[in-house]
């Protein structure tokens, strides 16, 4: 008789007994109990590296220690997770992990959620013991969107492999002098596409979004201009994370209220502007559809996205849709109609976009997207950035007194809230195409073949006679499983949605950190329960959309809707200190 594999490992630890699956990590066995372990460079979306050696345990019978992140539990091993020898290797670590990283704790992206600062209070470690070797290293700015400082680089390897995840590949590791350090790549064929998930895998923020806050707080004291906050529809799920709250938690009032704290006269919701995205790509993927022209239609919701085609795949610039993102097509609805009706001028509106997003900060920089000179969007905050505001101005979210977005821009479908999540901007289309192409009502709303976190959805929709075939991208990596199934099939699909960010725009780069994917999954469920509370579930049936239409966008939708893509080069990253 052949024997059976052992599928479960009993061991204990910390004197609990355990039973576990070949092959779980010690760390593993231990977060499953409820049993603390230091980590660092440790992150469930990436390979293990066990760098940083905090995790450190004992193992009965065995010499030394352990990296509890790369060793796996085996049957009957006693492990302790803390003593004496324990303790001081990892306050030794520790000291010499801050002799390799500058501190700048008051302007830190981590604050104050910093784990390595947490760390040295509990160790006592005394974070200036020695000097900071890498001061004199460089910091980089990479386009409009992203900082990255070298002096405070832990060489963990989180950011190169996540960018390496990402299916990017500009980060590297170079030998400098005696040591190793990180840097962009020289490679004229790697660039950055501002996606920022080196900033939510980084566990020092040594990486930070290019700060825009100091400007919007200068604009609020500036009385000669109006200012308009507009928010993306998956910051009411996941800012008040940075205030205490569970992930996922629904605040969209308490966010609006924060904001009119701030000064801000005008608070609309972006979620508005997708249901206008919605219809027009709606329209757009119908007309491909009847022609076959130009298929299979791409989104473009997503800069980073979009920045990666015309970097590396020009070849599918034409399959772009060339129908505006929300926040964009919200702005100039704001600067152009909502100004009208409020008889100001355009130029005398400074519209903010709080975005989960760090490419958002290169979109409103394109030069397409402007209407003259003026743009449609001046500033973008990320979610971070404004929670950032929000502490400085001794805000809290969780307590502000409630109050609803302004009319008319600040009353979305439920369509409109779940672009926000993977899969949401494909769904909220479908809806639309559906009954265009029909002339009839859905039966059932949902494509939930399209939700989720997996990292390639697929599905079939059926539409009269015709059989529409889509998929759904979310991790930029992904996408060349994609490409590949392209080549073999051009007709493969019809509708493809991309979103560099793993889950979407939930799990964007200028988002609350910590992330992972039990976190992103609460966020997004979060913005299918506003949809299915919702009235109005299609983007095309909400009330003021329909009324925009009729007063101005029919006549307007072409100048304000649409843009153009080109092949892109290389931008040469800059050394600003």
């Amino acid at each position: 008789m052949p024997k059976t594999q052992q599928t479960n490992v009993r061991c204990i630890i910390d004197g609990k007994d355990i039973s576990v699956a070949a092959g779980t990590t010690i760390l593993q066995a231990a977060k499953k109990t409820g049993i603390p372990v230091p980590t660092l460079c440790h992150h469930p979306d990436l390979p293990v590296s066990g760098s940083c050696r905090l995790c450190l345990v004992e193992i009965e019978g065995r010499d030394g220690l352990f990296a509890s992140c790369t060793t796996p539990v085996e049957d009957g091993m006693v492990i302790r997770t803390a003593s004496e020898s324990i303790s001081r290797a990892r306050k030794i670590n520790l000291e010499l992990l801050f002799a390799q990283h500058t501190e700048e704790c008051k302007d830190c992206v981590l604050q104050p959620n910093c784990t390595l600062l947490s760390l040295a209070r509990e160790y006592k470690v005394p974070i200036a013991r020695f000097q900071d070797r890498k001061k004199d290293y460089p910091v980089y700015q990479f386009g409009p969107s992203i900082q990255f400082d070298s002096r405070k680089c832990i060489d963990c390897g989180n950011c190169i492999a996540v960018c390496k995840k990402q299916g990017v590949g500009f980060l590297e590791t170079k030998k400098h002098k005696t040591w190793h350090e990180t840097m962009p790549s020289a490679d004229k064929d790697k660039d950055c596409v501002y996606c920022g998930q080196c900033i939510v895998h980084c566990p020092v923020g040594a990486f930070e979004a290019v700060g825009e806050f100091e400007d919007v707080e200068q604009c609020l004291s500036d009385k000669s201009k109006t200012v308009v906050f507009q928010f993306a529809p998956s910051i009411r799920s996941s800012i008040g994370e940075e205030f205490g709250l569970p992930s996922g938690s629904i605040i969209t009032e308490q966010l609006v209220g924060a904001i009119k704290a701030l000064g801000v006269p005008y608070v609309f919701d972006t979620s508005v502007g997708a249901d206008v995205t919605t219809i027009e790509e709606a329209g757009e993927l119908v007309e491909r559809l009847e022609s076959g022209e130009r298929l299979p239609m791409f989104t473009s919701c997503c800069p980073a996205w979009v920045r990666y085609v015309e970097l590396h795949h020009p070849k599918y610039i034409p399959n772009l849709t060339t129908v505006r993102s929300p926040h964009i097509i919200l702005g100039s609805i704001i600067k152009q109609f909502w100004a009208s009706e409020q008889k100001l001028k355009p130029q005398d509106i400074t519209v903010v976009s709080v975005m989960p997003c760090t490419s958002k900060k290169y979109e409103i920089t394109r030069e397409e997207l402007f209407h003259g000179a003026l743009k449609p969007v001046d500033y973008v905050l990320t979610t971070r950035e404004l929670a950032f505001l929000l502490h400085k101005k001794r805000i809290d979210i969780s307590k502000v007194k409630k109050q609803h977005s302004d009319n008319p821009l600040g009353i979305p479908s439920g369509a409109g809230v779940i672009y926000g999540a993977s899969g949401g901007v494909m769904e909220s289309a479908l809806r639309t195409a559906y009954e265009r192409i029909t002339g009839k009502k859905l039966a059932k709303l949902d494509f939930t073949d399209v939700r989720g976190q997996k990292g390639i959805k697929r599905a079939r929709v059926r539409i009269n006679k015709k059989t529409v075939n889509v998929a759904v991208v979310n991790g930029l990596g992904n996408i060349h499983i994609i490409f590949d199934e392209l080549a073999k099939n051009p007709h493969a699909y019809d509708y493809i949605e991309v979103m560099s960010c793993p889950g979407g725009c939930i799990g964007g780069g200028g988002q609350p950190i910590p992330t992972n994917q039990k976190i992103r999954e609460q966020r997004a469920q979060s913005l299918y329960d506003i949809d299915y509370a919702t009235s109005v579930r299609t983007a095309h049936e909400n009330p003021f959309v329909q009324t925009l239409y009729a007063k101005f966008l029919s006549e307007h939708a072409s100048e304000l809707c649409y843009t153009t893509f080109s092949p892109s080069k290389k931008d040469k990253p800059k050394i600003i200190l």
